[in-house]
């Protein structure tokens, strides 16, 4: 699955992982982010957390903002609210089994709990939850939570299971019904119990990846009219009443208006904080405090604030300490005002499991549907496309080794790349020719100008700059480009296709399969309901197997169909850029989806 990167961007990544592997380390180059400044953090031996020994919360608040979009929900695993304004809050308030590592490492968070692939074939694996393991509110985390966290992934709207995981699915889970594809029997274990124990029907490329944390099962079964024993019964024998209750609550249930906290007792922390009950203003900020009933190691800090800042603030924010980190847009004017901060503030840099896109629509009545303008108005905007303008202007600037990307599955620093891009891209799109495009336009049979608006998520100078050089450019071959940046993009027109083309970024980890719901028929992140039985299969072999060469055979598959039905287009690799009080400790950038606070409970100011 992967996470919607508001007002940076979005990702992903591809690297092989043996079955059994301890870890998982992206490979091809990616280094660890450097530091230009600043002192006090405990240097890590590795991607994950450094072991900061016995930990005393300091009483204080650290202030952060990633932008100005506000947290709104604490399930964020729902299709409506999978972005990192939730994700970077919600970090706080989950602990499971793994986590991202800095270099996007699967971490085992042995606090937590452990798992083991007992069996290879079949694969089979157990895992085994911390006995001290309990939600904020006492109640034990448990069996039935992964029981339910697995029913999320396997029914149908109509209660029964899936078959392939394209059908309408009951919950809205982001990542689409995949793990119910995979293991189609129940999780094995009682309610209460402390182990849980999938029987996979074949191999999933990542295994290690499919079950970490999990929504409270107790919570659910009390909002469906039941209890924890009449869930797990409901689910184990498909009892429509209360899976249909069960599934209303958790799609919309958690989502919440600006402002407007929700009751303590229905938002739980199994992480090291709990959201503060006097802490949320809309339009400003929400914080969160320890959380009591965490057994593992005490948080650092005693108060986080999430700050909800227009990203131009930021730098001035971050220099009078109305913030202490920041992860602004990485654009020359913000690297340039951060700099110029000298001493007083840690800027890091280093490069992004992110990468920016447009996606067409396909869906009927859309200028690049087939029914109206089809392939060859795809391949006329793709021929005024100035990819190469939209580097150079834009990030270069920021990265000098930035070039513009031309695959979806890996990325230009790692190792696949070059063979990847020989085997499934020619160069078609390299240059800008607008002759060329006009005569795909003429092709497409529409008449000129083509009204085509480019949606994203506004404000956001860099995607207003990006569509500017667009228009620049296609108006010329006989588009006519709107700037369609909206507030509600993510909140509501992504997901309901009301765009014919749209610009933002996944935001991702490194894992094999992760992609696989955007392209599949019927992927519950492919929204621009694009359809081909190929690339469908091409991920089906790559996440049914273990193997590095069999991945790397079907990423080019995969990538050479998606050139050749123009899905979309990819233009770069992000550039990540995040800067923190120099006061501010333990602070480490990450490639991964969760944002510079992968590890805040861990940051504290210097004493």
């Amino acid at each position: 699955m992967k996470i919607r990167r508001a007002s940076a961007a979005i990702a992903m990544a591809a690297t092989g992982a043996l079955l059994f592997s301890a870890c998982n380390t992206p490979g091809g180059g990616q280094a660890e982010p450097t530091e230009t400044s600043g002192s006090g953090t405990v240097e890590p031996t590795d991607g994950c957390k450094a072991d900061l020994g016995d930990v005393e919360t300091a009483e204080g608040e650290i202030k952060y903002s990633i932008g100005e979009d506000e947290w709104h929900a604490y399930n964020n695993d729902t299709g409506a609210t999978n972005s990192t304004y939730n994700t970077v809050v919600n970090t706080q308030l989950f602990s499971g089994f793994y986590y991202f590592g800095s270099d996007g490492t699967i971490c085992h968070d042995e606090n937590f709990g452990s798992y083991e692939a007992v069996s290879e074939d079949p694969l089979v694996v157990e895992y085994t939850i911390n006995e001290d393991a309990v939600w904020s509110d006492g109640e034990p985390i448990a069996y039935e939570d992964y029981l339910l966290d697995w029913a999320t992934q396997y029914f149908q709207a109509d209660g029964k299971p899936t078959v392939d995981g394209t059908e309408e699915p009951l919950f809205d889970f982001a990542g689409g019904m995949t793990l119910g594809t995979y293991v189609t029997t129940f999780p094995e274990g009682e309610v209460g119990g402390k182990t849980v124990t999938y029987n996979y029907d074949r191999v999933y490329a990542d295994w290690e990846a499919a079950v970490s944390d999990t929504m409270p099962a107790h919570i659910v079964a009390e909002k469906a009219g039941t209890d924890v024993a009449g869930l797990v019964d409901a689910i184990k024998t498909g009892n429509v009443d209360i899976l249909t209750k069960a599934a209303e609550f958790w799609n919309t249930g958690w989502a919440y208006e600006p402002g407007d906290m929700p009751p303590a007792e229905d938002v739980p922390s199994s992480g090291p904080y709990i959201l503060d009950p006097e802490g949320w203003t809309a339009g400003q900020a929400i914080s969160v405090i320890p959380n009591e009933a965490y057994w593992g190691p005490a948080p650092a800090t005693s108060k986080l604030t999430f700050r909800f800042a227009a990203p131009e603030t930021h730098v001035q924010a971050l220099s009078n300490g109305d913030l202490n980190a920041i992860e602004p847009q990485a654009t020359v004017d913000t690297v340039t005002q951060l700099e110029a901060l000298g001493d007083s503030v840690t800027v890091s840099t280093g490069q992004e499991f992110t990468w920016e896109h447009v996606d067409f629509n396909f869906a009927s009545g859309r200028p690049f549907a087939e029914d109206q303008g089809g392939l060859a108005l795809r391949e006329a905007f793709a021929l005024c496309f100035p990819r190469q303008k939209i580097v150079d202007d834009l990030i270069k600037p920021i990265n000098p080794d930035a070039v513009v990307m031309n695959a979806r599955e890996v990325f230009p620093f790692q190792d696949a790349y070059a063979d990847v891009i020989e085997a499934s891209y020619g160069g078609e799109y390299d240059e800008v020719d607008i002759e060329a495009s006009k005569a795909k336009i003429a092709e497409s049979g529409l008449t000129t100008p083509i009204d085509v608006e480019i949606s994203y998520n506004a404000p956001n100078e860099r995607r207003s700059q990006e569509v500017a050089l667009i228009k620049s450019s296609c108006d010329e071959a006989g588009f006519n480009i709107v700037d369609g940046g909206s507030e509600a993009f993510f909140d509501s027109e992504l997901s309901a296709g009301d765009w014919d083309i749209a610009l933002f970024a996944w935001a991702g980890s490194g894992l094999v399969a992760s992609g696989q719901s955007i392209y599949s028929n019927g992927g519950g992140q492919n929204y621009g309901k694009y359809e081909s039985d190929a690339v469908t299969e091409a991920w089906t072999a790559l996440a049914d197997s273990a193997d590095p060469e069999v991945h790397l055979e079907q990423q080019k598959i995969l990538e050479t169909e998606l050139w050749k039905d123009l899905h979309g287009m990819p233009i770069f690799a992000h550039p990540g850029v995040a800067a923190y009080s120099s006061e501010l400790q333990n602070v480490r950038q990450t490639v991964a989806q969760n944002g510079l606070p992968w590890n805040a409970e861990q940051w504290s100011m210097a004493s």
